[in-house]
């Protein structure tokens, strides 16, 4: 009996084995990637969507072929064919997830899964209860018996390579897919062509079993039911797992991110304060254990705060990330640098001898020396270094830290740009100058800061011309403290903003109260040092203080030294413009002590230049001096300025300074510092003086 294939069955069939294919090698690599319970529930459901696309291409290929007779088939046998493909889907999937699969391990599964795919396939068969039996052709059974093991390697092969993912993955698995499709539709239908129907053949359950067409119906639909949505669920839990992925990945990399931040400055990303002093906790223990000692090296950017008042904090910080680059890559690779806030920096080296701590700072101040160019600005610093040897004596790993930080202390003492060793008594000072600075912060609210007033006279006239206000601390044990003493300390430390603003006041407020008594002729004089020189709020600061107080700002003269002037000198004439055009006089404070550039000088709206007391000591045994002071008055007379001589101590001065120009003079000889009360006293007396010198010449 001749049969025939309906042939849009047959592509159904063919689309059927090449989905189930898909399917296979896509859920063979979910139960690869999944773990524990997981990988179980995948294992069991993916063998029944593999078996059952399996089952269901058999069994459109077996309702595409067509015999001259009734046909149907028998439930309990194609249920029976249906539980063997669902089983060898389970052994294949199983096999195919092992973490390796040798060439026996291969064949041997090849020939069960091969074995179950023929059993599905000639069981599904049997199920049309065929009489008189079907006969096989035993050459086309055994190549159908053959291309199914073949297939079934081939299949397993390719499942276990395309587990994994990889970029490109799924492309390669729908060309396999397509390649094993083909391969067991060619087993199915070399079977149908084995088998052999006798003229007289019939089907016995024709009448009693499932009819042909609706099994096509049922077995379609169910079929692609299963493998779409065993398709879908994986498609959806892949990106489940996708995205829980990138949230672990994101939420690792935030932790680590913190855990960074927690133990790394955030400008410069090197080591803080508490990563430091764990590395310093390590480097003492290997020290103790391996008898042996490291350096401990403390700096400080000198002329950090200056360029950060004068450009800003943005060009500050790009200054210190360019600073501890260098730095970076001035160390070996085992050194730590750490930066424990503003401008100060701290190296743990791994050196032995004090000559090895040379080199290293000498190495250190010579990258940082180096110019830096940002935004447009050449900025030049140097630095400060402490250093301190860990010996193994010190009792405290803070003790090392303080040692070094005292010795940088005296490093910054000594003018910067240098390195020192600590000393023992350097460790005392360290307390001293802690404990002054703790008592400065509270002596403005102490009443301890006072004002006292120096007179300058008029070299042509005798009359006075001014009063310098100079402060000075009354601290109640240390006495009367001088500026050289705290000054530094209050620069170091800030403080000098709050001291430089109470100054400001204070002299203009008394300024006012002469002014008040009917003395309109004086003006006062107040120093700015460079940090306040260089504040943004400097220009504020003086227009509130002579309005507060109702001040002409021709009364107020603003001292600055010539090395502050001269520093930056285009932010220095900017800021002297700003105050020039409120009013408010200039001088130009130890003129001839630092070094000036004429061609910038005439630009300053400078009103005086003050010759330093160095130049005035030895003006009468040093001719080189009274060369100076001579070409410093004709430079003032050159820019139409007044020439201020301070340290007049004899009469021989005071005639030789009178003689050699200068228009105005400044020291004990007329007057030392005294408060504001004693000032207006001493002043009244010396003019009552003169005024009766005069009437009795």
């Amino acid at each position: 009996m001749t049969g025939s294939y309906d042939s849009g069955l047959v592509v159904l069939s063919l689309l059927m084995a090449a989905l189930a294919s898909y399917a296979a090698l896509d859920l063979a690599g979910r139960v690869a990637e999944s773990h524990g319970r997981a990988a179980a529930w995948w294992l069991a459901g993916g063998s029944i969507a593999m078996g059952v696309g399996i089952w269901s291409m058999h069994f459109i290929g077996m309702l595409a072929f067509r015999l001259p007779i009734a046909m149907s088939y028998d439930p309990a046998i194609t249920l029976m064919s249906l539980v063997i493909a669902i089983v060898s889907s389970l052994f294949a999937l199983w096999i195919v997830c092992q973490n390796q699969l040798s060439w026996p391990q291969l064949a041997a599964g090849a020939l069960v899964f091969g074995a179950g795919v023929c059993s599905m396939h000639y069981t599904g068969m049997a199920a049309m209860q065929m009489k008189p039996e079907i006969h096989y052709n035993p050459f086309l059974f055994a190549c159908s018996a053959l291309i199914a093991v073949v297939a079934s390697g081939a299949a397993l092969w390719m499942a276990f390579r395309l587990r994994r993912r990889f970029r490109g993955v799924r492309r390669l698995r729908a060309a396999a897919a397509v390649v094993m499709g083909v391969a067991i539709a060619g087993m199915h239908y070399t079977g149908m062509a084995a088998a052999r129907f006798a003229p007289n053949s019939r089907c016995t359950v024709a009448d009693s079993g499932v009819s042909s067409h609706w099994l096509a119906l049922f077995i379609t639909v169910s079929a692609g039911a299963v493998l779409s949505i065993a398709l879908i669920i994986s498609v959806l839990d892949m990106r489940l797992e996708e995205r829980t992925a990138m949230l672990a990945a994101g939420l690792a990399d935030a932790k680590q991110e913190l855990k960074f931040l927690a133990l790394h400055d955030s400008l410069t990303k090197l080591p803080n304060r508490t990563l430091l002093a764990d590395r310093l906790e390590q480097e003492i223990q290997n020290a103790q254990r391996e008898q042996t000692r490291f350096t401990v090296l403390s700096m400080d950017v000198d002329g950090f705060r200056q360029i950060n008042d004068a450009y800003g904090m943005a060009v500050g910080d790009k200054l210190l990330v360019q600073i501890a680059d260098r730095l970076r890559n001035s160390l070996r690779a085992r050194d730590t640098l750490a930066r424990l806030g503003g401008d100060e920096f701290v190296v743990l080296a791994d050196t032995q001898q004090p000559g090895d701590a040379v080199q290293l700072a000498e190495k250190l101040l010579d990258a940082v020396r180096q110019p830096v160019m940002i935004d447009a600005h050449e900025l030049r610093v140097s630095m400060s270094i402490g250093i301190a040897i860990y010996d193994g004596h010190e009792p405290l790993p803070t003790d090392v830290l303080r040692h070094a930080d005292a010795a940088m202390n005296h490093a910054m003492a000594l003018g910067h740009n240098c390195y020192v060793f600590f000393e023992s008594s350097m460790s005392d000072d360290a307390q001293n100058q802690l404990q002054m600075v703790q008592e400065l912060r509270r002596a403005e609210e102490r009443q301890e800061l006072v004002l006292h007033y120096q007179p300058m006279y008029s070299t042509e006239d005798g009359q006075m011309i001014g009063a310098e206000a100079l402060l000075r601390w009354r601290h109640p044990l240390r006495g009367l403290v001088p500026p050289g003493d705290f000054i530094p300390l209050a620069e170091k430390t800030g403080i000098i903003f709050q001291i430089g603003a109470w100054v400001l006041d204070e002299a203009c407020r008394q300024m006012r109260e002469w002014q008040d008594a009917g003395h309109w002729a004086w003006t006062i004089s107040v120093n700015l040092s460079a940090l306040q020189f260089n504040h943004p709020d400097l220009i504020d600061l003086v227009r509130t203080s002579l309005e507060r107080y109702r001040l002409e700002p021709h009364n107020l003269t603003l001292e600055i030294t010539e090395s502050t002037a001269m520093h930056d000198v285009n932010t220095s004439l900017a800021i002297l413009q700003q105050l020039d055009q409120m009013g408010v006089r200039i001088s130009i404070d130890d003129f001839g002590t630092g070094y000036s550039s004429l061609l910038y000088l005439k630009r300053l709206p400078a009103s005086e230049l003050k010759i330093d007391r160095g130049f005035v000591r030895d003006l009468m045994h040093d001719t080189e001096d009274a060369a100076i002071i001579s070409a410093i008055v004709a430079i003032g007379r050159a820019l139409n300025v007044r020439i201020v001589a301070e340290g007049v101590e004899t009469l021989e001065q005071q005639q030789f300074l009178k003689e050699l120009g200068c228009s105005g003079l400044q020291g004990f000889l007329l007057g030392r510092p005294m408060p504001a009360d004693e000032f207006e006293k001493a002043v009244t007396w010396r003019e009552a003086g003169d005024r009766a010198m005069k009437l009795l010449a």
